[in-house]
């Protein structure tokens, strides 16, 4: 029951996505970050299978630090975006990654980005966006309530509008979602919003 969602404000994008490692029935664990930083102006927040989310999003990373070292300046979020979808177009016709992304930057000439990738090579440049069954209600709560040009405190106010939804109205809710943000200062982390901590294993 993944989720994953983003949107743009006013000089910023940011990216929250649930923790939670579920495989069938089981909850492995409630704090895995699906929100990776990809360099110091860009984030990518990812859904999809554990094993394609984690190796894809780090061939994705490193390969975008490839590029800087090699050329001596970073890609841009659209050039990284592009990228990113050629992969999965040139993986989708030999063995696909089942993995959904949202990529968010922030470029010194442009400003905020966020741009919308699918499991089958899809690209949009997007102002919100959404993935995972949280979508269903997390599209509609941004739907009602977003609107361009949104400072940091309504759109922090939005995501927690649309984690309370999905957690009310979600037959298996995630507890567990981290928020990060990228803007002219760089990408980092913002807050978790925390129902379940990990126990850890007992002591014997």
């Amino acid at each position: 029951m993944e989720c994953v969602f983003g949107l743009v404000g006013d000089g910023f994008a940011l990216i929250a996505a649930d923790s939670s490692a579920v495989h069938s029935i089981l909850v492995h664990k409630s704090n895995e970050d699906k929100v990776m930083i990809l360099d110091s102006h860009k984030l990518l927040g990812a859904s999809g299978e554990g094993g394609d989310r984690v190796q894809f999003t780090e061939y994705i990373q490193k390969n975008v630090h490839l590029y800087q070292f090699r050329n001596g300046i970073p890609l841009t979020t659209a050039a990284a975006a592009n990228f990113t979808r050629g992969e999965l177009a040139i993986a989708l016709r030999k063995n696909p990654y089942l993995v959904n992304i949202l990529l968010a930057g922030y470029d010194k000439d442009i400003g905020p980005s966020l741009y919308y990738i699918d499991y089958i090579a899809t690209l949009h440049k997007i102002e919100k966006g959404a993935f995972g069954y949280g979508s269903y209600f997390s599209l509609s709560m941004m739907d009602r309530h977003y609107h361009s040009g949104m400072s940091l405190e309504e759109a922090i106010d939005l995501v927690d509008k649309c984690i309370m939804e999905i957690r009310s109205r979600l037959v298996v809710a995630p507890p567990n979602f981290v928020i990060k943000i990228v803007d002219k200062d760089g990408a980092r982390e913002y807050a978790w919003r925390e129902s379940v901590k990990d126990a850890g294993i007992a002591p014997a």
